[in-house]
């Protein structure tokens, strides 16, 4: 049998077609992050494809399953895809490895395989990795605008040579997102804080870098959109409440403000997490009700844990509780069935079997 995407089912697409489809349109959002960041995120889309693969190859094996079957469907591919783009570019190999065996063997494989896990095995494998090893986790490279003239961006010998440790990091590489940036200053205005640094000083609305990677993956996901991978009603209820949320404390750019709703719909990862992780047929609701609660759901989450929270962009870890909460969504969103007084109960006319 054949998983389908319930949105993709009808228009025809097997699992197979759908990756292929996911993967192309991550292509934009990709090409943003490499120009700004440098080799490092495509390094780390290579060693995560090599290791993913190898992997579910390996417990394939282990089951007694046809591999080349089960490879072809190209899901490990694309959870590692995922799973490269929202490591940190220049992440040390070994942090692409340990991520790898918790997405693939142990949030995807020991549950039975695709159409079986409970959460996205990419966010398991980064809020591991997150929680494990958060200095590695959050080295992320100054875009290439904002480096001092006497340090250059690494060419890709240069970076190859950084993620296997033949080489040791160059000082002012580094720096904080503009998530962790407005999170630091406290006690500054939004204008204070945006004239003040130079992520924001040479960028139009989020950080410079990040607003062009979030629009890559916006316009990644809205060709997604077009071709019907998946319907439009969980991204559009998460983008919509983060946006809201952010708006209701926005307190016209106060000491006390998180950020506008442009800002947190352009930093971190929030398109692609809009687009490309929560929009999983496997984990997420799958009523039209369902996935409006569950996008909205994630939308707030990603607000409060980014605002009061220890970790700044939180998509992971609101896309791996409103995954949990899915089944309880589903439970109270899907129609009443033919013949049933109430949804999952019999009528009393419906003898037991």
């Amino acid at each position: 049998m054949v998983l389908q995407a319930p949105s993709a089912a009808h228009s025809g697409y097997s699992t197979e077609r759908i990756m292929h489809r996911v993967l192309l349109a991550t292509i934009p959002g990709a090409l943003a992050l490499t120009w700004h960041f440098g080799w490092g995120s495509l390094i780390n889309v290579l060693l995560c494809s090599l290791c993913a693969l190898a992997c579910e190859a390996l417990v394939l094996r282990l089951r007694c399953r046809p591999v080349g079957f089960y490879l072809r469907d190209c899901s490990a591919l694309v959870t590692a895809v995922f799973l490269g783009l929202a490591l940190p570019p220049l992440a040390p190999w070994w942090i692409v490895v340990v991520g790898c065996v918790f997405s693939i063997v142990i949030a995807k494989q020991l549950y039975g395989g695709l159409g079986y896990n409970p959460c996205n095995p990419a966010m398991v494998g980064y809020a591991a990795l997150l929680l494990c090893f958060p200095m590695q986790m959050s080295r992320w490279l100054v875009p290439h605008s904002l480096l001092p003239e006497d340090i250059h961006q690494p060419g890709l010998w240069e970076s190859l040579n950084l993620v296997f440790g033949a080489a040791d990091w160059i000082d002012g590489m580094t720096g904080a997102t503009p998530l962790d940036v407005l999170k630091q200053q406290t006690g500054m205005m939004i204008e204070q804080v945006y004239a003040s640094q130079p992520v924001f000083q040479q960028a139009g609305w989020a950080g410079v870098g990040w607003e062009w990677v979030n629009l890559g993956f916006l316009a990644g996901g809205l060709w997604l959109l077009r071709m019907r991978v998946f319907s439009w009603h969980a991204p559009l209820a998460m983008l919509a409440t983060l946006s809201l949320t952010a708006l209701v404390y926005w307190d016209s750019g106060s000491s006390e403000s998180f950020g506008s709703p442009v800002f947190h719909l352009f930093s971190g990862a929030s398109m692609m997490g809009a687009f490309f992780i929560l929009t999983d047929p496997v984990s997420s609701a799958t009523s039209i009700k369902g996935k409006l609660v569950y996008g909205a759901m994630i939308g707030a989450l990603v607000f409060v844990i980014r605002s009061w929270g220890e970790y700044p962009d939180a998509i992971a870890f609101a896309v791996l509780l409103a995954n949990f909460a899915a089944p309880t969504i589903d439970r109270y969103s899907l129609p009443r069935s033919y013949g049933h007084a109430r949804r999952g109960t019999k009528t009393s006319g419906d003898g037991d079997q």
